[in-house]
């Protein structure tokens, strides 16, 4: 299937079937789609902490909008973004990129340069704000591999940021939560969505040419 095809078969499912698990291929390949996303200057600024424990989803779910879906998912994938930048975390993320390449380190120091100056002159508040929208593109990727491989997701942000980052000692990690991707697969009977039709605005609409 195409990949319109694939976005058009998927929607945010709304009950999972808790005796399917989402198998540990599949899910590597959803977590290397991810990986693999483009991010602001190539630093990566957020990682995915996969939960598959069903005593930590159930201790999640204080707080979540859909708690039934949390619990019931195969995989809860949680995108936590840096709570802020630094020159350090900037050095090692491009010291990596130049050993990967063979390349002396500093290779790329007058760019370091030049974004180190630019998140100084910024608030924590800013790096974060910044930080978690580079995680909205991996989101999307991850739906999108998951889609073609017959995965099916749910993207949250409804739940409680602060449980969360506290169940998982996200602090200490230098780490925020952002948003959530249940994985799994669809309990016909109970996902009162998947017999619904697909609604988008109209093309026409959407598509602003000038």
């Amino acid at each position: 299937m195409s990949l319109i095809e694939n976005l058009q078969w998927r929607h945010a499912v709304k009950a999972y079937d808790p005796s399917k698990k989402v198998t540990e291929e599949n899910l590597n390949t959803i977590l290397e789609a991810a990986r693999l996303a483009p991010t602001s200057s190539g630093l990566q600024p957020f990682r995915i902490v996969v939960v598959e424990n069903q005593e930590l989803k159930e201790k999640m779910m204080a707080g979540a909008l859909n708690p039934e879906v949390m619990r019931d998912s195969s995989h809860v994938l949680v995108f936590a973004a840096w709570d802020s930048y630094s020159n350090e975390k900037i050095d090692k993320v491009y010291d990596y990129h130049t050993d990967v390449r063979d390349l002396p380190r500093g290779r790329f120091s007058s760019y370091t340069d030049k974004i180190k100056e630019i998140y100084g002159a910024q608030t924590p508040e800013e790096h974060f704000a910044h930080t978690a929208r580079q995680t909205y593109i991996a989101l999307g990727l991850a739906m999108a591999q998951a889609a073609e491989l017959k995965i099916d997701s749910t993207p949250a942000e409804g739940f409680s940021n602060e449980v969360v980052d506290e169940i998982l000692g996200l602090k200490d990690l230098g780490l925020k939560s952002v948003s959530l991707l249940y994985l799994g697969y669809r309990d016909e009977k109970n996902d009162w969505l998947s017999t619904m039709k697909k609604v988008r605005i109209p093309m026409e609409e959407f598509i602003i040419k000038k």
